[in-house]
């Protein structure tokens, strides 16, 4: 289908009447935020968070409770109604889909499922990758439509409007005056410009038999060098699309009090210490290497999947220029005695 640019607006007033979620620029920074106002909308950049928050809040009530004489725990009210995320990438879409391997596996979180449940996911073509995207090595690319209920790719005055989900298809069939049928040229459009950005890619790395060369490789003085420049601080776990650590704390005032899932990192001591004091990861060196083990090691031998989309976030934002594309690079180099 079609969507001509002069009509995006009208489409997107239609989606006024769901929560929604959308890149928009705050203080030179895009972010994923709820806006009513479509023009604060930025699809030309890659924004600087992803929208991993909307189905796994930063803080989150889990249920509340009252101590004393009256003990009782409530639940917390349910969200209705849907979420509309619009102008996500590829990359962000097939983070979600990575975390639902964990989140829907033997237990199921029923506050993360009510979320992606709720949610409506509205993708476009990454037509400029950033210097140091990598998606296309993990088996799919910025025109990858399989993780979106919708895909829009743009053709300049207009939009390629790809319906994946029955999900897309109610947002479109809400609206469908306002879209047209796609011609055979209109396709082969969109497959240029899917095609176009798939050349523009400057990086990648090769992650066949990855889990089994990390194997080998746990004890290497590897780990101990790229480690001397972390400085610990995590912005690469809570920018990225698919760390999903968290800790849970009970926060009580009287006789009042609420259960509370925060999100956390494996990038700080407190993470794994125990309550005897003991701390299992004393060392950054133990950190590190276990962040790099648990996205390339750890979950695809759990899920049969990568814990990463290559988006580079965590590239452009360490302070310290650690790159995981290069440790990659130099895990495949490691020689094994």
């Amino acid at each position: 289908m079609i969507l001509s640019k002069d009509k995006l607006n009208d489409w997107l007033t239609t989606l006024q009447k769901y929560v929604f979620i959308a890149p928009t620029e705050s203080n030179g920074v895009i972010l994923f935020k709820r806006i009513g106002n479509q023009a604060d909308i930025v699809l030309d950049r890659r924004s600087v968070n992803s929208p991993k928050w909307t189905v796994l809040p930063q803080t989150e009530t889990l249920f509340t409770f009252t101590t004393g004489h009256t003990k009782k725990v409530n639940s917390t009210p349910k969200e209705n109604g849907s979420t509309v995320i619009f102008g996500l990438r590829p990359c962000d879409a097939k983070s979600l889909s990575t975390l639902d391997l964990v989140f829907k596996d033997e237990y199921k979180d029923e506050h993360y499922l009510q979320a992606r449940e709720n949610s409506v996911l509205i993708g476009l073509t990454c037509e400029k990758p950033e210097p140091n995207c990598f998606c296309t090595s993990f088996d799919y690319g910025p025109g990858s439509k399989e993780d979106v209920d919708i895909l829009l790719t743009d053709l300049g005055d207009r939009y390629y409007v790809d319906v994946i989900t029955e999900k897309g298809k109610t947002l479109v069939e809400e609206s469908n005056s306002l879209f047209t049928s796609a011609t055979e040229n209109e396709k082969n459009d969109k497959n240029e410009v899917i095609a176009k950005s798939e050349s523009l890619f400057k990086r990648g790395v090769e992650v066949d038999g990855l889990p089994e060369k990390l194997e080998n490789i746990f004890e290497s003085d590897l780990w101990k060098n790229i480690s001397m420049k972390c400085l610990g601080c995590g912005v690469c776990t809570y920018l990225c699309p698919t760390c999903h650590c968290f800790d849970i704390q009970d926060e009580v005032h009287l006789s009042k009090g609420r259960r509370a899932r925060m999100w956390d990192s494996c990038m700080y001591p407190e993470y794994t210490i125990h309550t005897s004091g003991h701390n299992p990861r004393p060392t950054r060196m133990n950190r590190i290497r276990n962040r790099v083990y648990h996205k390339f090691k750890y979950y695809p031998d759990n899920f049969n999947a990568f814990l990463c989309v290559g988006c580079g976030r965590c590239v452009d934002l360490c302070p310290v220029n650690i790159d995981i594309i290069d440790i990659i690079d130099r895990v495949r180099g490691e020689s094994h005695d």
